[in-house]
């Protein structure tokens, strides 16, 4: 079984983007997969800002991803760019932080516009952090998740459907990689 942590870069609780989250923990659980959650927005603000490598939260953070095989990173688009917590947590990293780790980039935005963001703005950083295995990430509309009145939300089919084929690809490398005995921690 191999250990993923997912980063969530979304600076609000109940975002469209932990749907998204949820549904990719949900098809990683039912694959037999180990999962941590690292959601940035609830690490110290004043740690992120002013930069605090030792601080004991970013420190435990950090041990998470360190001791995963592989990492989920999944952003809101604004601007055309990740989000500015996210971008706070990546530079907290060590250097060589992704090394040895496969990585799926997630996104969500408003328009179809914003879809090269993974290409253009995050998987520049996820390589400055040493990661060589960057799968090709899944980008969803934030049209195609439906939130309800009581704070659910729900994937509509082609979201729902890019993202399974996406966390497959991961499950599928992850699987390949443990046959080899690179990956795989037990219980």
């Amino acid at each position: 079984m191999a250990k993923i942590v997912v980063i969530s870069g979304s600076p609000y609780e109940g975002s469209r983007l932990d749907t998204v989250l949820t549904q990719a923990d949900r098809l990683l659980q039912e694959a037999g997969q180990q999962t941590e959650w690292i959601h940035v927005r609830d690490l110290p603000a004043d740690d992120l800002l002013h930069v605090r490598f030792d601080s004991p939260a970013i420190v435990q953070a950090n041990e998470k991803v360190a001791q995963a095989d592989a990492v989920i990173i999944a952003t809101p688009i604004y601007k055309a760019a990740y989000s500015g917590v996210l971008k706070a947590f990546l530079d907290l990293l060590p250097q060589k932080g992704l090394e040895n780790k496969v990585v799926l980039p997630v996104a969500i935005g408003g328009t179809i516009a914003h879809l090269l963001a993974i290409d253009y703005a995050l998987k520049p950083v996820i390589s400055a952090l040493g990661a060589r295995h960057v799968l090709a990430g899944a980008f969803i509309l934030d049209a195609l998740v439906k939130k309800g009145e009581d704070g659910t939300g729900e994937l509509q089919e082609e979201a729902a459907a890019r993202l399974k084929d996406s966390v497959g690809q991961l499950v599928q490398e992850l699987s390949w990689l443990a046959e080899r005995g690179k990956v795989g921690h037990t219980s």
